[in-house]
């Protein structure tokens, strides 16, 4: 299974548009996306070409391959606009060797693992719209795919790749980011 973890639109058509092109570019099964879809929030400045109902529309035509969780910035109502579910707190994906915990990053996150996973097991949260590919002390990888529209500390738009080898995260252009072989 091949399956594309992006986080953090924050309603910014372009990013949900290069998306959503990336799941084909990838030929990845799923995106598992970490929330935040429509809505930039108070502490966000706008980002390029914000248009959440056109986010919403965009990401609808893909939305048998996704997996999504709620974010800080997405509520209920948003729901309303989505083919797929949104409301999730965190979704536990079964992976050949392991298993994937997929949540937004408000809650659980890298200091506050869920004690359901072990040594291989995979952790991804988006929130902080930083990058990050690691080993927590436990085994337990943890991945933070970064952000597609309002990436921070001077990163590039990121997200992340998960095959049963491999764990890339890569920017816009393909380009490998961070590396993590399995």
């Amino acid at each position: 299974m091949k399956l594309l973890i992006a986080s953090d639109i924050h309603g910014s058509l372009s990013a949900a548009r290069k998306v959503v092109q990336l799941i084909a570019i990838e030929q990845a099964d799923y995106l598992v996306f970490l929330g935040d879809a429509m809505y930039h929030g108070p502490r966000n400045p706008l980002p390029d070409s914000y248009d959440p109902a056109g986010v919403a529309a965009i990401l609808n035509t893909v939305a048998s391959q996704v997996i999504a969780t709620r974010g800080n910035c997405d509520s209920e109502v948003d729901q309303m606009l989505l083919d797929f579910t949104i409301t999730a707190d965190y979704q536990v994906i079964p992976l050949r060797n392991g298993k994937l915990f997929a949540t937004h990053g408000h809650v659980f996150e890298p200091n506050n693992l869920p004690s359901s996973l072990t040594r291989g097991d995979i952790f991804a949260s988006g929130h902080t719209h930083v990058p990050v590919l690691t080993v927590a002390d436990n085994g337990v990888i943890v991945i933070n795919p970064g952000s597609v529209s309002l990436p921070k500390e001077n990163h590039p738009p990121t997200y992340a790749m998960v095959t049963d080898t491999e764990i890339l995260i890569k920017t816009f252009d393909q380009k490998i980011y961070r590396e993590l072989m399995r």
